[in-house]
This record gives C-alpha cells, structure tokens and sequence, in this order.
C-alpha cells in the first residue's frame, strides 16, 4: 500500500524592508547583508524591498510576490533599529494592503546581538579589547543614532544604549542625528563634564550615509564603522523571522476559526 504524504507547506518568504537612501553605499551594504542572510538559510526565499528612494519599493515587491502565487507567503522583516513611525505605520500598511498572506516583524532592536556587532564595530575601531579599571574610568561612548520624533524609537535606543554599557564596563549616552535630542556634540560634551576624556562613537546605524558621516565627524576620539552586513546582523534578520512566525503560530493555536480572512499581522 503506497502512502501518500502530504508535502509541508514552504516557507513564507523573508522581505528585508530598507528604508533606501540616495547614498550607493547603502545599497550595496543591503545586498551584502542579504548575502549574508541567505548563506545562513540556504533554500529559503528572501526579498528586498525599500520604503523610498530605492528600487525595488516595497509594495513592488509584495507584488511580484503575489502575481508568483508565493504559497507561503511573506514575512517583512524591517531593517530598521526602534519602533518609529515606519515600523508602526508604513509598513503594516503595506502588509495589510499584500496580495499574499504577509507578517510584521519586530525592528531589529533592542536586542543583545546588535550589542555583538556595535561592540565589534567598536574593537575594529580601536577600542581595547579588555581595558582596565584606570582606562575605564576615563572612557565613554556616544551611541549616534538617526533619531525619530517618535518615544518608542527613543527608548529603544536608550534600551541598546544600556545593554551596551553593561557590555564595555563604560557610560554610552545616546544621540542624535536628526529630530530628537541630545546632538553628538551635546553628547559628547555631556561626558567630557563628568571627566570622561577618551571618547568613541558607536554608529547605530545600518548603513554608511550622511547621518553617520556627520555624527563621525564630531567624535573625539575613535568612530566605530555602522552596523552593516556584520555576521550578528544576519542572525538578527532571521530571529525576528522566526519569531513573527513563531508568534502567529501560538495567534493560531488560541485564535477561534472566526473565518473573517483578515490578514494577520505581528504587534509592532
């Protein structure tokens, strides 16, 4: 008697969701990363797709995904670092707007393995790799972040500025390229004031770009290269993958067979 197993269904298809930048730089450190992602996942599907400014836009790609009949469909990860007005709206606007059944996940941080890689960017910097008590005391870091109007986005950078405090032993102050406070300058002059003379940056940013050049260019001291395509950032993408699906599985588990045929998407 021949049995006949049905098939599993594959795999929804991991979406990086860029932001996208007039800057080359950005996009090819994106491909980098997805490189990356993929050599970690061998077989399984990912996609680009960008907010503005880069092609190809997300909704093209959720597009091409549903015209291919994508039978898993799609779960976009935001290449993005809080919870700000992209994450909240932007982005689960165009999920929700998808010809394929598509999930939200979380942004990237706060999470311990972006403190890997800002810690590593900081040890390629120059950072000594296990300075002593005299050498902290004088050390501090200034967290260059792109900076958002709004809180969420602020308290999760302050969240990662304290995981990588406990991480180097030292003071990290977060700061601002852009639309919230303090400045880098202010920032750094707020830890010269507590007698902190060795002062790095640590770029928390995805990506070369202006954003990082300015912040860079206010350092005292060392500046860390940004995030990238470091192998911790891979692992990052496809935890919050896995656990968008993850969290729909146990939605599902507890969710009634209601039959409304909305498109459920993950808390962001």
């Amino acid at each position: 008697m021949t049995s006949h197993r049905t098939p599993p269904e594959p795999p929804p298809t991991l979406v990086l969701v860029a932001h996208g930048s007039r800057d080359p730089r950005t996009l090819t450190t994106v491909h980098a990363l997805l490189d990356r992602v993929r050599a970690l996942r061998p077989g399984l599907p990912v996609r680009l797709g960008h907010i503005e400014l880069n092609a190809p836009l997300l909704p093209d790609t959720l597009a091409a995904l549903g015209t291919a009949g994508s039978p898993g469909g799609a779960v976009l990860v935001p290449l993005l670092l809080g919870r700000g007005h992209h994450v909240k709206h932007d982005i689960p606007a165009a999920a929700a707007a998808a010809p394929a059944r598509t999930l939200v996940a979380a942004a990237l941080g706060p999470h311990p393995l972006l403190v890997d890689a800002l810690h590593a960017r900081l040890l390629e910097a120059g950072w000594p790799p296990a300075p002593g008590a005299a050498a902290r005391a004088r050390a501090g870091v200034v967290l260059a972040a792109a900076g958002s109007r709004d809180p969420d986005s602020a308290a999760d950078t302050g969240r990662t500025a304290v995981l990588l405090a406990e991480r180097l032993g030292v003071p990290v102050v977060p700061a601002y390229a852009s639309a919230a406070a303090p400045t880098v300058p202010e920032a750094v002059r707020a830890l010269a004031a507590r007698g902190r003379r060795r002062i790095a940056l640590a770029s928390y940013f995805t990506a070369p770009g202006r954003f990082h050049a300015e912040s860079a260019g206010a350092a005292p001291w060392i500046a860390a290269a940004p995030l990238g395509a470091h192998p911790a950032m891979a692992r990052l993408v496809l935890h919050r993958y896995e656990e968008a699906r993850e969290h729909e599985e146990a939605r599902a588990r507890t969710a009634t067979p209601a039959g409304s045929g909305a498109r459920p998407l993950l808390p962001v």
